[in-house]
């Protein structure tokens, strides 16, 4: 699959993520596509069971705001954020596509911290 082609399915996914649309957010995915979570120790199989989990979660995101996305070849890699309860969970998402359609995925999920302020002298904040 071409680079634009990938790009193209993976702005639909995100976009479908945000609007809460199930169907069109999981039409990226094989339907034997494997989806882990590292930090729960979760893996989950099939585009279905995902589909399914996902559509059952009890705190809907409020919020979703794509960060960058990067990639070549059949490796993309999302940063983005999500909103659940009024607090964001900074996330992670790699992809790895076979034939146009993603075979694995692994998300990343991080709560926000607030940064020291011995480090100041040396940072800029960020958004």
């Amino acid at each position: 699959m071409q680079r634009e082609k990938i790009r193209e399915a993976l702005n639909a996914h995100w976009q479908a993520s945000a609007a809460g649309d199930f169907d069109a957010e999981h039409d990226i995915y094989d339907d034997d596509a494997i989806c882990d979570y590292p930090q729960s120790g979760e893996r989950i199989l099939g585009r279905m069971n995902l589909q399914a989990l996902r559509s059952h979660h009890p705190g809907k995101p409020a919020g979703f705001d794509v960060r960058r996305i990067q990639g070549e070849g059949n490796l993309w890699i999302t940063e983005y954020s999500i909103t659940y309860n009024g607090r964001p969970a900074y996330t992670v998402s790699i992809m790895e596509f076979r034939n146009g359609k993603v075979v694995h995925e692994t998300q990343y999920f991080s709560d926000p911290f607030e940064a020291p302020s011995w480090r100041s002298q040396w940072v800029q904040r960020i958004g």
